[in-house]
C-alpha cells in the first residue's frame, strides 16, 4: 500500500495546466510526502481550478480510532462501496494529488521500490478530500481543525503487481481522466490500474 510519494511540481506547471487556477498553496516545497503530513492537492471551485494543502490521511471510521480518540487517518481508500467512504465520493470531494514517484514497500527491511509513470503529461492521483474536519490525530496536539485528503486504490498492474499484489494507486494521466474525476464520474469508472508497461520501476531511493 502506498504510504509514500514524492512531488517536484511547481505552481507555474499547474497554472499551465488549469488556466485561471487559484493558488491557496502558497510556494510548494518539493520533497517526499509521508502520512500525516501537508501536501499540495487541486480541487474543483465554483470558478476554476483551486490549488491548496491538505493532510494526508482521510478520517477513519470511529472503530479503528484508538481509546483515547486518536485517529490517525487512512490514506488509501479501496472500497468505495462503504458507507464510511459514500458520502464523500461526489464532486465537491473529489480532487488530483499531484505526484512525480510513488513508493511501494518490498518487505521488513528490505526498501522501498520506486515507480513513475511514462507519460508527457503530468501524473495525478485521483483523490478524495474532506475540509475542516475536527479531530485528534495527535494525543500532544489535541484536537485540531484541518482539509483532510486521501487517494483511491485499485488491482495492480504488471509492474506493481511483483513488488505489491494486492493494490496500487488509482492514477490519472489523460487531461480528460483528470475533469471526469473533478467533475463527480462515478469512482469505479476511474478505479482501474494503468495499463501494463505505464510505470518504470526506479532504482531503490532509501
Amino acid at each position: 500500500m502506498c504510504n509514500l510519494y514524492n512531488q517536484t511540481t511547481a505552481v507555474e506547471a499547474m497554472r499551465r495546466l488549469f488556466p485561471g487556477i487559484s493558488n491557496r498553496a502558497g510556494n510548494m516545497e518539493p520533497g517526499d510526502i509521508y502520512p500525516d503530513r501537508l501536501a499540495p492537492i487541486l480541487t474543483q471551485g465554483e470558478d476554476g481550478a483551486v490549488l491548496r494543502v491538505a493532510r494526508w490521511g482521510l478520517p477513519s471510521p470511529p472503530q479503528y480510532h484508538s481509546p483515547s480518540g486518536i485517529d490517525r487517518g487512512v490514506t488509501n481508500v479501496r472500497n468505495v462501496g462503504s458507507p464510511h467512504w459514500r458520502r464523500w465520493l461526489g464532486p465537491d470531494h473529489r480532487c488530483l494529488v499531484p505526484f512525480d514517484r510513488f513508493a511501494e514497500p518490498r518487505g521488513k527491511g528490505a526498501g522501498n521500490a520506486w515507480f513513475r509513470v511514462i507519460s508527457e503529461h503530468q501524473a495525478f492521483f485521483a483523490g478524495l478530500w474532506v475540509p475542516e474536519w475536527r479531530s485528534m490525530r495527535k494525543l500532544k496536539d489535541g484536537e485540531t481543525t484541518d482539509d483532510l485528503f486521501a487517494f483511491l486504490t485499485c488491482e495492480p498492474n504488471a509492474e506493481v503487481r511483483p513488488i505489491h499484489p494486492k493494490a496500487m494507486p488509482v492514477i490519472l494521466i489523460e487531461p480528460d481522466d483528470w475533469q471526469v474525476w473533478l467533475q463527480g464520474a462515478p469512482a469505479a469508472e476511474l478505479q482501474r490500474p494503468l495499463p501494463d508497461g505505464a510505470l518504470e520501476l526506479i532504482d531503490d531511493l532509501r
